[in-house]
């Protein structure tokens, strides 16, 4: 039996979470709505609210879990990639955490803990989890792969970004119609009501298995540019169609090369995860997709999908089983790849 801590302070998220065995016990998180007005997120501000929330949000934690701290067989957080005076508030806390309980210290990678975000289990007789080997597209605001996951330490990225990822070019495309931050939902919410194939957008043509957004970005912008010469009220009048035609271009583009990757495996078994796994339009192409094609799709619950503790604590899990710890001298890093 191994009770679990994880801690998760990449970017502007604070979370922490208690998983025993591979089952969840709490999961709690605290945003940081200062950002909004910025349009982005700001990695002064965001340090500086991780310092402030991360005691309080260990403390909900493992009272949600029901347990106390001398419970905790271990400590897993974040190491990277994601900002670094985010990431150092995280490490500093696991390392004084694992100091004075005297129990093991676990990095994990980001990366891998949105990847691996679909074995943790709601209760014990939860068996909806992907088999391996599966494919994995990751997509979020900073990342975008294709990723063959053949054990939970094993993985190799078959595709990948060669600039923007999806997350970004959904942000800056809601930006450019002026959007609230983060754009990725209100497109999303915006393009229910909108006609997909309302405006037509040009796909990059990039070899094998690997993704570009920025040209789309770019066209994108340029495309509001010259309709707005012509009439100034363009955005406001056609919002809904733009966002469901950009949303069915970036997810034609993401699908097209999920689908290359099936087809070169032969790996039946496919999942999603990241912040844009939350996008309902994304998971109903995958759904079409994988009936059509007879695959096994695996979405992970929306809680699952952004930055959260749950996900580092699961990856922290399957280390301590390895005894794959780490000592008081490691350090964070903003560049981190699997």
């Amino acid at each position: 039996m191994a009770i679990i801590l994880g801690i998760e302070s990449s970017c502007d998220d604070t979370s922490a979470a208690i998983i025993k065995d591979g089952v969840i016990l709490s999961n709690f998180i605290a945003g940081q709505k200062v950002h909004e007005e910025f349009g982005g997120v700001v990695p002064e501000l965001a340090s500086r609210a991780h310092q402030q929330n991360i005691i309080p949000v260990v403390d909900t934690a493992i009272k949600n879990a029901g347990i106390t701290k001398n419970d905790i067989d271990a400590i897993a957080f974040t190491r990277g990639p994601g900002l670094l005076g985010s990431l150092l508030v995280g490490t500093s806390f696991a390392k004084g955490f694992a100091l004075a309980q005297n129990i093991p210290l676990i990095e994990v990678n980001h990366l891998q803990g949105h990847v691996l975000a679909h074995f943790v289990k709601e209760n014990e007789n939860d068996t909806n989890q992907p088999k391996f080997p599966f494919l994995c597209l990751l997509v979020s605001g900073g990342h975008t792969e294709i990723i063959v996951v053949k054990t939970p330490s094993e993985m190799e990225v078959i595709g990948k970004t060669i600039d923007d990822a999806a997350g970004e070019a959904f942000d800056k495309c809601a930006k450019t119609m002026r959007l609230p931050y983060p754009g990725g939902p209100v497109i999303d919410k915006l393009a229910k009501k909108g006609n997909e194939f309302a405006f037509n957008f040009n796909k990059p043509k990039i070899k094998e298995l690997d993704y570009s957004f920025s040209g789309l970005k770019t066209s994108f912008l340029y495309f509001l540019r010259d309709r707005m010469k012509e009439n100034d009220k363009f955005i406001d009048e056609n919002l809904n169609d733009l966002s469901a035609s950009i949303q069915h271009t970036i997810i034609e583009i993401l699908l097209d090369k999920l689908y290359k990757a099936v087809k070169q495996t032969g790996i039946k078994e496919i999942a999603v995860a990241g912040g844009v796994s939350a996008n309902s339009e994304l998971q109903k192409q995958m759904t079409i997709m994988a009936k059509k094609h007879k695959l096994n799709l695996f979405i992970p619950s929306f809680g699952f999908t952004t930055d959260n503790a749950a996900m580092i604590a699961i990856v922290g899990y399957f280390k301590y089983l390895d005894k794959d710890f780490v000592g008081q001298d490691i350090v964070p890093t903003a560049r981190f790849g699997l």
